[in-house]
């Protein structure tokens, strides 16, 4: 390395580096289970480890890497660890990590096809193929009038969703009627909604938040949902949004597509699903049941980066009629126009999303599709899906432990039995022993509520978990609970 340090771009320094890099890389991934699963550092640790201005100078990339391992690696959780059970998985993969290297090599900026026509046609054809994976209808393939577009979230997928049907509708009742339009989700519905709603102007008391419990497993309830539309069409307001989700966020609710579709049809109601976590596991047969109706809906959502290898952020969103996102988003200054444009020969992108710039988000799942395929992705998602069944029959055999829902996937809801005379039902229990599982550092869970009860759930979906690690993760739950339990005697 010469006195001037790394130059902006030159092969043979990336070459060097790089391969320090992806050295450092592979061994922590060698190393990851010696690590806290969740940071165990206090609020403000970095500031004090780290000079408060830039350096004058450049510093070598070992030094930088030193740090890296001194200073961040503490304060990182780490979600790739066969010892993560929090939330859901956020998956990383050789082949998803190779793509994400090459999309920052070549560093385009996909906003228009003529930018870089590759981005444009790749992503097209790769969300085809997953597309039909999942057994989609037709016309969500970019053969038809729909087809799909790589978003970062499942956040941006509803937001762009709601602000087509927003607009599709108020071209319906008038520009004006904002104020009359009305939303429907259940209590189990992601919070992604409830911004999205608030982004695109929709007045809160018309965003209907529809009451589930256990005797529909936490799903929707069609009846409730044809009784709150009814009673606003009697009051002169307009329904216009319905959001379902396949396999909710706290317990993996399926609501009922087919019959939630019918309602939207006859309502003329915009119908999107959010599978963000459980469509990774309907391209298995077995699993596929649970999309049933799907041809009924307007738009779905998945993430590939949640339990499909692929590199966080690729949300595959997939719409029925492309030209209601075109209306709602699509600009078109002058130094953006050119002859492919023009002529309406290609897809731009841009006109699909919120921002402007995109990456070249579908090489890493072009990757993850064509260096595992198909069987050995179901075969990923059968082994978490038979984890879970196995650490959801080590709860049931404990009688100090209860499990609470259904397990559908791979998440497992779940609790400790509080004493008979408990007077909050056993939640403060469950929230100490989450607490103290997690400060453990040897597994990191997380929770819910589900009426009312505070529940904890275990989503197995890391790359790297084992039986092993289940069992391992069984043993800091019980010697916890039972240590809580004898601090707090009958």
């Amino acid at each position: 390395m010469d006195n001037v340090g790394m130059k902006p771009m030159d092969a043979e320094q990336l070459r060097e580096n790089a391969h320090l890099m992806v050295d450092f890389i592979a061994d922590y991934y060698n190393s990851i289970e010696s690590f806290p699963v969740l940071s165990q550092v206090q609020p403000g640790y970095l500031r004090k480890l780290i000079p408060d201005s830039a350096p004058n100078h450049p510093e070598s990339l070992h030094n930088v890497l030193d740090d890296v391992q001194g200073k961040i690696l503490p304060g990182v959780t780490h979600w790739q660890s066969p010892n993560y059970f929090a939330y859901y998985p956020s998956n990383s993969s050789v082949a998803g990590f190779l793509g994400e290297m090459l999309s920052a090599g070549l560093n385009i900026v996909g906003f228009s096809w003529i930018t870089s026509p590759a981005a444009t046609e790749l992503e097209m054809i790769v969300l085809d193929w997953l597309g039909k994976m999942l057994k989609l209808p037709e016309h969500f393939l970019s053969t038809g009038q729909g087809g799909g577009v790589i978003q970062g979230t499942a956040s941006e997928a509803v937001l762009v969703v709601l602000l087509a049907a927003r607009d599709k509708a108020l071209r319906k009742v008038g520009k004006n009627a904002l104020e009359k339009l009305v939303v429907y989700a259940s209590d189990q519905t992601h919070a992604s909604l409830q911004k999205a709603c608030q982004i695109a102007g929709i007045y809160p008391e018309n965003c209907r938040i529809l009451k589930t419990d256990s005797s529909t497993n936490y799903s929707i309830s069609p009846d409730l949902l044809t009784e709150a539309i009814s009673h606003d069409l009697g009051i002169g307001l307009f329904p216009f949004f319905l959001c379902a989700t396949v396999g909710t966020t706290s317990s993996t609710a399926v609501d009922p597509l087919l019959e939630l579709g019918k309602i939207s049809k006859s309502n003329e109601m915009w119908f999107h699903v959010d599978a963000a976590y459980a469509g990774s596991a309907c391209i298995c047969p077995e699993y596929r049941q649970y999309l049933n109706g799907v041809e009924e809906t307007d738009s779905f959502n998945m993430n590939a980066h949640k339990w499909f290898l692929t590199n966080f952020d690729c949300s595959a969103l997939w719409v029925k009629d492309r030209h209601a996102l075109i209306q709602s988003l699509s600009t078109n200054p002058e130094y953006l126009k050119n002859k492919a444009s023009e002529a309406n020969m290609v897809m731009d992108y841009k006109d699909w999303q919120i921002p402007l710039g995109r990456r070249f988000r579908s090489l890493k799942l072009w990757m993850v599709l064509r260096l595992y395929g198909l069987e050995n992705l179901q075969c990923y998602i059968r082994n978490h899906i038979q984890l879970a069944e196995h650490f959801e029959a080590l709860v049931a055999q404990d009688p100090i432990f209860e499990v609470v829902t259904r397990r559908i996937f791979s998440l497992v809801c779940f609790r400790l039995l509080p004493h008979h005379n408990s007077e909050d039902d056993g939640n403060k229990l469950n929230h100490d022993l989450l607490d103290a599982v997690n400060t453990t550092g040897k597994i990191f869970i997380s929770h819910t509520v589900l009426s009312g009860k505070y529940i904890l759930r275990f989503a197995v979906g890391a790359p790297l978990t084992e039986e092993r690690h289940v069992n391992a993760a069984w043993k800091v739950l019980q010697d916890e609970a039972s240590t809580l339990l004898a601090r707090d005697p009958l």
